[in-house]
């Protein structure tokens, strides 16, 4: 699958061009002047009949106040999601979740004007039925007044159909530190009934998700409940967004939602079920190589994989430690081949390993085995290989059948650059 952003040649990058909308959602952005540029830095989801919704957060036992916001929600279904960059909203204790009550209770009082004008049947958005995404720097004062202010605006800029164009302004305005906009989708058929799914992310630093991650918004243009949902997601975060890793850090912030935003019905039987389980793990996957790619400061892929592991649990600790070594990333970086780093990283995991049973290879380039340098090495090769954008670390422990692939990145001056003057 390949996303309508970085994809070329016979993509759906064309297709979705020539898509219909998604009934029961509607998109509007503005720039309320969050950041000393021109940018959008504001994206309203408007579910106009509402939606039902699933979503996962962060395990960080800090967590914004918006979290904290959507985790009080009673109401089954959703009308908004109002998401701003710039500021996480977090650390900013009781002022800042009344910042978001007072956004909601305009927000709420300015779209039920709007339902009187533009419905047939209109109905009260009530406070309750609106759900927040922030993101940006910890313990800044929330901009409500900025925020605030733009409120009419942007309900007057709702449209009720969405393009190409207006996705790309929803993954633009979402953006801190990234280089790009996320957007993916998929299609699939059950029935006499195509199912499209969008999904729009953000995310580029602070990139160790646990149980969540980034911001992550997907739209499933049929009815599904919200345990159905929770389903899905929980079944393909683990293979997703819980194996990246930018620079080892969970935000404060991490979400990931689902929103049902359409009334048509389907038989959600076994079979569907996994059609539609298969479709929303691609998408997932999609967005997370996204993040991974557009790591800050990036200039390579590092895809760690560890093999014939005792437990998954042993292969995923050992691939996230050579993923965040500051020494692989660094030797990454610098296209050194120094594999000692790698055999570094997965001693000092402490798990319970035979030194001698370990085989690495980068690539298919055999660095070592048995417990020393491999016989096999060709130097020259190796060389070359360290060379290319995306570069494959192998670990066969040979103790097992598990097995875990964690996505990463190396490490520059250009990560060092951007966060050692992230808030300016």
């Amino acid at each position: 699958m390949e996303n309508f952003i970085y994809s070329s040649g016979d993509s759906k990058m064309i297709d979705f061009q020539d898509l219909d909308h998604i009934d029961g959602l509607s998109i509007s952005t503005i720039s309320a002047n969050l950041y000393n540029k021109s940018r959008d830095d504001l994206v309203m989801f408007y579910f106009r009949d509402g939606a039902n919704h699933a979503s996962v957060y962060t395990q960080s036992k800090i967590v914004s106040e918006n979290i904290k916001w959507n985790l009080n929600l009673k109401s089954k279904k959703i009308k908004i999601l109002l998401v701003n960059t710039r500021n996480a909203n977090a650390f900013t204790g009781a002022k800042g979740f009344q910042s978001l009550k007072e956004i909601a209770d305009e927000l709420s009082s300015g779209l039920t004007k709007k339902q009187i004008e533009d419905e047939d049947k209109p109905e009260k958005v009530s406070s309750g039925e609106i759900m927040f995404g922030c993101t940006g720097t910890i313990g800044e004062e929330f901009p409500k007044e900025k925020i605030k202010r733009c409120l009419p605006q942007l309900i007057n800029k709702i449209r009720y159909t969405q393009n190409k164009l207006i996705w790309m302004k929803a993954a633009l305005s979402m953006m801190t530190t990234d280089t790009q906009p996320k957007m993916a989708m998929e299609i699939c058929s059950i029935g006499n009934s195509e199912i499209k799914i969008f999904g729009v992310a953000k995310g580029s630093g602070m990139i160790q998700p646990n149980m969540a991650t980034m911001l992550v918004y997907i739209f499933i243009e049929c009815e599904v409940s919200k345990q159905l949902m929770l389903r899905l997601l929980k079944n393909n975060l683990d293979n997703t967004f819980n194996s990246i890793t930018v620079d080892s850090d969970t935000s404060t912030s991490d979400t990931l939602m689902m929103f049902s935003v359409s009334n048509k019905k389907i038989n959600l039987n076994k079979k569907n079920f996994k059609i539609i389980n298969n479709k929303i793990y691609e998408l997932m996957h999609d967005l997370s190589l996204q993040v991974i790619k557009d790591g800050e400061g990036v200039s390579k892929l590092i895809r760690v994989n560890v093999l014939n592991a005792r437990s998954k649990n042993q292969a995923k600790k050992i691939a996230f430690s050579i993923a965040n070594s500051p020494l692989v990333k660094t030797a990454v970086a610098g296209e050194d081949a120094n594999w000692g780093r790698v055999i570094m990283a997965i001693g000092k995991t402490e798990e319970n390993i035979n030194q001698n049973k370990i085989k690495v290879l980068f690539g298919n380039n055999v660095v070592c085995e048995n417990g020393s340098i491999s016989k096999k090495i060709n130097i020259r090769k190796l060389n070359n290989y360290i060379k290319n954008k995306t570069i494959e670390i192998n670990v066969k422990l040979n103790l097992g059948k598990y097995f875990f692939t964690v996505h990463g990145n190396d490490l520059t001056f250009e990560y060092l650059k951007i966060n050692a003057d992230y808030r300016s």
